[in-house]
């Protein structure tokens, strides 16, 4: 493709240069490291560093041109294309470059605050059932038609994103599911694709470091409804119990598939029972009722069911298919997930790092009829402050002991968040130790533990790192645990 053709729908400030319309595109980039000869270089503030700095990398390596909405570094000597917005051009851009494999793939986008990965997962898991050739884009991993790849992002950029649809249509695939955040949205790494299904699960305080407002945070995530730089999708599923998911303004070309428990909801689960061994239900969809079964525990995953099988109903999928879907997913790495060394109590691990999320592990725990949950939990350094007295209140209020440690305190001193977060713990009068350092925490969690107890170690649930201020290390929950459980003298393969 040419420069010209590549760049028609980037909303340039000005006109191409003389011959470069014509020149032929190689490839895009927004890394100048990836960048090589006849590549276009989009330069954009990121996180930690101003693309523009690169530029002139990028030109010494045979770039075509930088295209950015900010102005050339000072002594820059190449070809520099303006454009009204740097994000979104690098995405309506990719989507030419590629030949639009969103048109061809049918793409579903799962956001909200709780809820996305495990819908994901399920949503992934019943179109393998229904014989399909799939993609995954979540927190955890990325797949590609059965390949596993680390994820960068919960969103990738636009580039990226487009460049997993396209290999997958060359391999013969035809679904992609992926995770939206609000970051994603706001950052326009989403910008001009098409979806033909999105799902909202829900919406409660989070990322408002990032947005500053809930008000900010969910139009971040209506964008997905409204057709960011494209139409906007097909099929929307919606949760009705939700109250900001009955303010999300669908499109009057959207068919809305309203789920939910309560009354007003069209897609509705019956005779539903949840507990640690997982969930059976009946699901009612488009006047048809047929019986699920999942092995994922707890109530909060009959939400996420539901928003799975209204996105296999957007696709013709049949309720048997539908059923298998869900039975084949058997877990998902760091919601609630096990970890079972022979003890007699249980030990989970939860990625819950919002006063929302943090309640409903509980809940699910207090539905096995425990003898006593005792939550471990943090909170994250350089992120909403706000939220931390929050998540002390939920583990105060409805645990029988709580462990407060770090999360991943980032630039910040661990004691400073974990003040902050015990402001609301020391609210109610519930047992509780501090310690700083979480393999120690971990250790106190398990110790306190007795027969019948539920340990629920939360907060950094499938991470296998942990972010301090000056380095980051190995560190995995689950690994952790295991550990521990060990040095106490378990290793048996089953628990309670």
């Amino acid at each position: 493709m040419t420069v010209g053709e590549v760049l028609a729908g980037a909303r340039l400030k000005s006109a191409l240069p003389e011959g470069l319309a014509e020149a032929t595109v190689a490839g895009l980039d927004y890394d100048s490291r990836r960048i090589g000869k006849g590549c276009l270089f989009f330069a954009f503030p990121g996180q930690r560093v101003d693309g523009r700095a690169f530029a002139g990398q990028a030109l010494a390596k045979g770039a075509l041109a930088v295209v950015s909405e900010s102005p050339p570094p000072q002594g820059f000597e190449g070809t520099w294309l303006a454009v009204e917005h740097g994000r979104q051009a690098l995405a309506l851009a990719a989507r030419d470059f590629y030949q639009r494999p969103d048109q061809r793939i049918a793409l579903t986008g799962i956001t909200g605050t709780n809820g996305k990965t495990t819908t994901a997962y399920l949503v992934d898991s019943i179109l393998r059932a229904a014989g399909k050739t799939t993609a995954l884009v979540s927190t955890i991993e990325y797949r590609l038609a059965g390949e596993i790849r680390a994820a960068a992002n919960t969103t990738p950029e636009s580039l990226d994103a487009l460049r997993l649809l396209a290999e997958l249509n060359q391999r013969g695939g035809t679904h992609a599911t992926m995770e939206v955040s609000s970051h994603g949205l706001a950052l326009a790494r989403v910008y001009g694709l098409q979806f033909h299904t999105a799902v909202f699960s829900n919406l409660t305080r989070d990322h408002l470091d990032f947005h500053g407002s809930m008000a900010e945070y969910f139009a971040a995530k209506r964008r997905l409804f409204e057709g960011a730089g494209a139409p906007p999708p097909r099929v929307a599923a919606i949760n009705h119990d939700d109250p900001y998911g009955r303010r999300i303004p669908a499109a009057p070309q959207t068919e809305v598939l309203w789920y939910g428990l309560e009354q007003g909801a069209a897609v509705r689960a019956r005779n539903v029972a949840a507990g640690f061994e997982g969930v059976r239900m009946d699901v009612e969809i488009g006047g048809q009722r047929f019986p699920v079964s999942s092995p994922l525990p707890g109530r909060m995953n009959v939400y996420n069911i539901l928003a799975a099988c209204c996105a296999a109903w957007s696709f013709g999928i049949a309720p048997e298919t539908i059923a298998a879907g869900v039975a084949a997913c058997a877990a998902v790495p760091g919601r609630f997930e096990k970890v079972e060394e022979g003890q007699p109590f249980l030990v989970v691990v939860d990625y819950a790092h919002t006063d929302a999320a943090l309640r409903n592990a509980i809940a699910v725990a207090r539905g096995l009829k425990p003898k006593r949950v005792i939550t471990l939990f943090g909170c994250g350094g350089d992120r909403d402050r706000a939220k931390r007295p929050l998540m002390g209140e939920a583990a105060g209020e409805l645990s029988d002991f709580a462990v407060l440690t770090s999360d991943n305190p980032r630039s910040e001193d661990p004691l400073d968040i974990i003040n902050d977060a015990l402001v609301g713990l020391r609210r109610h009068d519930v047992e509780h130790a501090v310690e700083p350092d979480r393999e120690k925490a971990i250790r106190r969690a398990i110790a306190e533990a007795r027969a019948g107890d539920i340990v629920i170690i939360a907060g950094k649930g499938h991470e296998t790192y942990q972010v301090l201020k000056d380095r980051t290390i190995a560190f995995d929950d689950r690994e952790v645990a295991r550990r521990v459980l060990r040095q106490f003298g378990y290793g048996g393969k089953s628990g309670v």
